[in-house]
């Protein structure tokens, strides 16, 4: 898992020591060791530089093709959306709305009560 993720070479470091981008990598590659069959993940892309983003969001692709389920909580939508199937836009403790990318970002409910009418991909 440690060179399947990029992070042998901080092996022997600790958690302190590590950057945003490796903490994420650590974390997923943590919770693969029980072979889950749904992987929760709570903003992932928070606190990270983009090219860590880009890094995890791969992970994430990845480990999609392979056929884990995985649910993710973000506030960056454009992260999030590029790379799932379906969303669900939570307001309120309530659904709101929901369904694939396209939907989502033309769905007038979603620009009014999150994304705003200038929103773009």
């Amino acid at each position: 898992l440690l060179h399947q993720f990029g992070i042998e070479r901080i092996a022997k470091n600790t958690a302190l020591t590590l950057s945003g981008g490796e903490k994420r990598r650590l974390t997923i590659a943590r919770s693969l060791v029980t072979k889950p069959k749904l992987l929760m993940l709570d903003e992932p892309f928070s606190g990270v530089d983009p090219i860590a983003v880009y890094d995890v969001q791969q992970i994430i692709v990845n480990l999609r093709k392979l056929g884990l389920a995985i649910m993710i909580t973000d506030h960056n939508v454009r992260e999030t959306l590029s790379i799932v199937d379906r969303a669900y836009l939570i307001f309120e403790g309530r659904v709101e709305s929901e369904g694939t990318k396209d939907f989502l970002i033309n769905d007038p409910i979603s620009r009014q009560l999150y994304l705003g009418e200038r929103f773009k991909m």
